[in-house]
């Protein structure tokens, strides 16, 4: 059977979020946000542990070393969410295997459902190409000019929001992700490292609310969605 780990980029300062406390250790419900985002993905029989990449001078990180009975290793993170979840993966290749699944989730996105991971876990493993959660695009979109006025309604029927996890094996992300950093191309999630090596992660409809807290005004409804609506393991 595929062996399945968690990666979660938190080294992140919160610099877009504001505030003296990072957003991934901002209380929500009692708890430090990544509590709950380690709650939710470790909640799944599948998933065997986590590797968390924090930043080099993280003071906030509680220590835990296992959550739910499983394991939870660190490593030092990078200046951006690719070198963060690049220096994850290699970390992680010192204990697992090049095919082991890898999810790579948002530490700020706490509200993940286990419904909907079961389901990303389940296709994942089957998909050579690797696999994220998304939602597809429910609102009229349009396209503007640089001073804001509207020049047309872009087509939507195509168009689906990433979210997270994304799924692909070790190997395949970690030679993805090193490809474009060596050619200095940016990526702003594992699926874009995936599609610029050629390859067509599957897309696994996802709840959306599945959010991510990104600025102070998401905290209310993270809160409010936790506190009602929790992750749900069996």
């Amino acid at each position: 059977m595929t062996r399945v780990w968690a990666v979660v980029p938190a080294a992140g300062t919160g610099s877009r979020f504001g505030g003296d406390v990072p957003k991934q250790y901002v209380e929500i419900a009692g708890r430090p946000l990544i509590a709950h985002t380690l709650d939710a993905l470790l909640a799944h029989p599948r998933v065997d542990g986590a590797m968390v990449a924090l930043g080099p001078d993280d003071a906030r990180w509680p220590g835990w070393t296992g959550l739910r009975g499983k394991r939870v290793l660190t490593c030092v993170g990078g200046a951006d969410r690719a070198a963060s979840v690049l220096a994850a993966l290699d970390a992680l290749a010192l204990i697992a295997g090049d095919d082991t699944l890898v999810l790579v989730h948002d530490a700020a996105r706490p509200n993940l459902q286990f419904a909907d991971l079961d389901r990303l876990v389940a296709v994942a493993c089957d998909e050579s190409d690797g696999a994220l959660l998304a939602s597809p695009v429910r609102d009229t979109l349009k396209r503007v000019d640089a001073s804001g006025h509207s020049e047309g309604t872009v087509p939507r029927e195509q168009l689906w929001r990433a979210l997270t996890p994304q799924a692909a094996r070790l190997n395949v992300l970690r030679d993805a992700l090193r490809s474009a950093r060596d050619a200095g191309v940016a990526v702003t999630d594992e699926a874009m490292a995936l599609e610029r090596a050629g390859l067509r992660p599957r897309l696994v409809e996802g709840r959306e609310d599945n959010i991510k807290l990104t600025a102070p005004g998401d905290r209310a409804l993270v809160e409010f969605l936790l506190q009602h609506g929790h992750q749900g393991s069996p």
